[in-house]
């Protein structure tokens, strides 16, 4: 057993932070339902709003919290928007989907399945740094449009998208405009009013809360059929009986993570710089793949040319260093990853990469751990590479 642990996955999930935990332990006697009218009922419903103020106020919609509709998370969200436009486009002309070729397997998923039903879907590509091309952009949106899906930090490579001027250019083609914030909530600020977005996906257990529960922000106005049908939940958009307790903790997730954003920010960024220049000065020949600039501040992607990332993970793990070859979602998969494909990184390299991953318990002795580690993994394993580079 190694004498250190490291985790470097944090965009694939995040530990418990110590008040969430417990908060979910307090909130186990939470157990009335918020439907009910009596006071352990109404208990419970009171506790559901609290934390839905708190988790509006994160993204921005705090003068109007009955937006956010509680879901189980990240996947259920992002489909509920899909077969929303699903139900929409089938019924008009109007049916064009537009989303880009870097999102989220449930994402991408969801535009397929649209796409084998007829609807006409544009995955628009990427320069190599991650991000889209506004102009495309610009030029493919028009009166046939139904939906702009654009995450706005991918959770790969962590470049992120200016969902400003997206907003900008989608808003007056009244198209409907989604985006997936997964990645970016309780990392970098977010506003649903200034990216003009109609919809926007966040999962609690991506910033420090429990999983099984997340978010989506229905803009007034905007169209929503319900993927699960039952109750009256939700307004009638989601029904099912609140998990009242992870409500109530994803709430204290979300308030905790406005408060400590700015130093969230500041740290992480100096974090990933000292790892990223310590590992372009110890190991020759690597590349770092995202934005240099527009990139979540915690997470770091490199290929390592002459080395399989499978084999450097496993090793890594070995020595106690917890990392990601990818997206957690598309793990078990041998294709190379799709997003490093559509940033013209071709298979070899796509298959050589790394995602370190940093967060609110990373430090520097953490960094300066893999540093001492990593170099002389790779060197190991490019010594028997039949790869030339």
């Amino acid at each position: 057993m190694p004498n250190k642990f490291v985790y470097m996955d944090y965009n694939a999930t995040t530990p418990l932070h110590p008040l969430v935990k417990q908060a979910l332990v307090d909130n186990l006697d939470l157990f009335a339902n918020a439907s009910s009218m009596h006071e352990q009922g109404r208990q419970a419903r009171s506790t559901i709003e609290a934390a839905r103020l708190y988790v509006a106020q994160l993204i921005g919609a705090q003068r109007n919290p009955e937006q956010l509709v509680f879901t189980s998370g990240g996947s259920e969200s992002n489909n509920t928007v899909f077969a929303t436009m699903f139900h929409l486009g089938r019924k008009q002309d109007r049916n064009q989907i537009i989303t880009t070729a870097i999102e989220h397997p449930c994402v991408l998923n969801a535009a397929k399945w649209l796409e084998s039903e007829g609807f006409p879907v544009h995955f628009l590509g990427v320069d190599g740094d991650g991000r889209i091309d506004l102009a495309e952009l610009a030029r493919l949106v028009n009166d046939k449009t139904l939906l702009v899906s654009i995450m706005a930090a991918n959770n790969e490579i962590g470049t992120l998208q200016d969902m400003p001027a997206i907003g900008r250019i989608v808003k007056p083609s009244l198209s409907w405009l989604h985006c997936d914030a997964t990645q970016a909530v309780g990392k970098i600020p977010v506003d649903v009013e200034s990216w003009q977005v109609d919809y926007l996906t966040l999962s609690s257990h991506k910033l420090y809360g429990p999983k099984g529960v997340g978010g989506l922000f229905v803009r007034k106005g905007a169209p929503l059929e319900p993927l699960i049908r039952g109750g009256h939940q939700e307004h009638g958009r989601r029904a099912g009986t609140y998990n009242s307790g992870a409500i109530a903790a994803f709430g204290l997730a979300a308030s905790l993570a406005r408060q400590e954003l700015p130093e969230y920010g500041q740290r992480l960024r100096a974090l990933r710089t000292r790892l990223v220049d310590g590992l372009l000065a110890a190991i020759p020949k690597i590349r770092v793949n995202g934005h240099p600039e527009q990139v979540l501040p915690n997470t770091l992607n490199i290929s390592f040319p002459g080395a399989e990332g499978e084999a450097i993970l496993l090793h890594l793990d070995l020595a106690g260093i917890a990392v990601s070859t990818g997206s957690a979602c598309a793990s078990g998969s041998l294709d190379p990853s799709h997003v490093l494909m559509a940033t013209g990184v071709g298979p070899e390299l796509a298959h050589g990469s790394i995602r370190f991953s940093l967060g609110r318990g990373s430090t520097a002795d953490d960094v300066d751990y893999v540093l001492a580690t990593l170099p002389g993994i790779i060197a190991r394993l490019r010594s028997m590479s039949t790869v030339s580079f």
